[in-house]
């Protein structure tokens, strides 16, 4: 039975985790596993433990010792505290380079125009908040890459291509919960459009550290 703070009310470490909570966990420490933090045994542990967690306090323990504790176990985003997520976004590049990375919310829409510049979209840790992007590109000669993770899918059947390539790699398969569906549209001229998983640093493929992706979907 749960512990009550004075007042009658549950401690909040005792609240019951959902399986967000557990996805976002199970994330963070498929990440610090990637990034050296984790050894593959320590993975596999805290993995299993994560998985059949009952509480947040059960899960906090587990990530307790790495970075953006506080990020990875709390309760969902409700409504009053969610962050502000804007309708569109707009990305205009003629030669230059444009990231979007770390913690970045994830609009409802995304107009992106490449003439001979680079864009990044980095999901990785992106803030999500809504199960649907719809992203319009117009890519000249320039580069548009979307590194993904578990739980994104990205659909570029609808963009017509001239003499580049669109390229969409999801190693994972079907079997992992879709967080987010990229809705791809446009054209590509003779840039590229690729999305795909980050890979592993030289030092992580040297000491055969598992792959950020490297999770089996339970």
């Amino acid at each position: 039975m749960a512990e009550s703070e004075p007042g009658g009310e549950i401690a909040r470490s005792e609240l019951r985790a959902s399986h967000e909570d557990r996805d976002r966990v199970v994330e963070l420490l498929r990440v610090s596993a990637g990034d050296g933090r984790l050894t593959a045994e320590e993975l596999d542990e805290r993995l299993e433990q994560a998985m059949t967690a009952r509480t947040y306090g059960e899960l906090a323990r587990l990530v307790a010792d790495l970075p953006a504790v506080g990020s990875a176990v709390g309760p969902v985003v409700g409504p009053a505290t969610a962050p502000r997520v804007k309708d569109v976004v707009r990305i205009d590049t003629r030669s230059g380079h444009v990231k979007r990375i770390d913690r970045w919310i994830v609009p409802q829409r995304m107009e992106v125009k490449v003439t001979s510049g680079h864009v990044l979209l980095d999901f990785t840790q992106a803030v999500i908040t809504q199960p649907t992007l719809k992203l319009d590109v117009e890519v000249r000669s320039g580069h548009v890459r979307l590194l993904t993770r578990p739980g994104i899918v990205v659909d570029a059947d609808e963009v017509a291509v001239r003499s580049g390539h669109v390229r969409v790699k999801a190693p994972w398969g079907t079997e992992v919960p879709v967080q987010l569906h990229v809705e791809v549209t446009g054209k590509v001229g003779s840039g590229h459009l690729v999305a795909r998983p980050r890979y592993r640093n030289f030092w992580q493929w040297l000491t055969r550290q598992p792959k950020p992706y490297a999770i089996t979907a339970r």
